[in-house]
């Protein structure tokens, strides 16, 4: 009797401990991805990771400021692992209030500098990814049809006559328009920044929530001109609309779209291998499938013929550190809000 009763009880507890490391191993082999730039990009690299490795991703989509917001609304209870895409400035932010964590990735040596100067910004909580010029594009058959004259320059934007023609998203919300708001601050310098902005406004016929949201609506035949990174401009062209991207005659900002490890994420080492993933010449040159058409950050990777030669744009010394710190960021925002936002049209 006593025999069988260890045997049962042997037995009984062998099953739970296998039960308990099949949970352990279900659980581990999970991701939460935090993913910014356009949906079919964020789909192609959830699916191609779950097929090459069998770890399962669970990925939610939003703009690279709503996700900053959501991961410091988590930060005591932490719900994601990777925050992949979107403008940096978010997410050195992020690295400077200690919501995402180190992680020096054996890629690093196949990176271009941009890449790692970005790293370097953040203490290796972040990692540049992509590279794009700021500027705007416009529907070619809705300026004809309405008699306006082709923009070239960022001043050209604040004429009386493209007054309701203009749309851009909300910096608050959006990476792309607050690299467009610290842009015209670096541009202009700030008194002139912020009178740009003004001047803007003026012509504004909405603030969108997503920085991609312009274009599309230009291509959609509902807007006529869209600030935007170069990139999403050419998607839309790249796809038969007629939108006509344009990088500004006095010169303009760009992005470092950025990764980075959520501290305290409850999958580690699954998002580890996420970050190494992306970072893999093959899969960065698989961005085209999504008519994505950024310069990425693996010097192997070839980019698509279709996207924007930055060598061939004025670009401008654009001061990651300093824009994209927490205290400057909210600085900005809050004068944006107060001093633009707030005024009529």
């Amino acid at each position: 009797m006593k025999a069988t009763t260890r045997v049962v009880t042997g037995g009984f507890t062998a099953a739970l401990l296998v039960a308990g490391f099949v949970g352990v191993a279900s659980a581990k082999n999970k991701l939460t991805l935090y993913c910014s730039p356009q949906i079919e990009w964020c789909n192609l690299m959830v699916e191609a990771f779950q097929k090459e490795t069998g770890i399962e991703v669970a990925m939610t989509r939003k703009s690279s400021g709503e996700t900053f917001a959501q991961i410091k609304a988590e930060s005591r209870n932490p719900k994601g692992d990777v925050w992949w895409g979107g403008t940096g400035d978010p997410h050195l932010q992020a690295a400077e209030e200690g919501l995402t964590q180190p992680y020096m990735t054996p890629m690093r040596p196949q990176l271009h500098d941009w890449a790692l100067s970005q790293a370097k910004s953040a203490d290796d909580k972040t990692i540049g990814i992509y590279a794009g010029a700021l500027g705007f594009g416009y529907n070619k058959e809705i300026l004809e049809k309405n008699g306006l004259p082709v923009p070239a320059c960022w001043k050209d934007l604040l004429k009386p006559e493209y007054k309701g023609h203009v749309q851009m998203a909300n910096p608050n919300s959006s990476g792309t328009a607050y690299t467009t708001l610290a842009t015209m601050v670096q541009l202009f310098g700030e008194d002139g920044g912020f009178e740009y902005m003004k001047g803007l406004h003026k012509n504004i016929n909405t603030y969108t929530k997503s920085g991609s949201a312009p274009i599309k609506s230009a291509a959609r035949g509902e807007n006529t001109i869209g600030i935007v990174f170069l990139h999403d401009a050419v998607t839309q062209a790249v796809s038969g609309f007629p939108i006509v991207p344009v990088a500004p005659c006095e010169g303009t900002g760009y992005e470092i779209g950025s990764m980075s490890i959520i501290k305290d994420a409850r999958n580690l080492e699954e998002a580890k291998k996420f970050y190494d993933f992306a970072l893999r010449k093959e899969i960065q040159e698989r961005a085209k499938e999504a008519k994505a058409y950024q310069v990425m950050s693996n010097k192997s990777a070839v980019p698509p013929e279709q996207a924007p030669k930055l060598e061939s744009i004025k670009l401008i010394d654009y001061d990651f550190k300093k824009y994209g710190s927490s205290d400057e960021r909210r600085r900005l925002l809050a004068k944006w809000d107060a001093e633009v936002k707030s005024l009529p049209k």
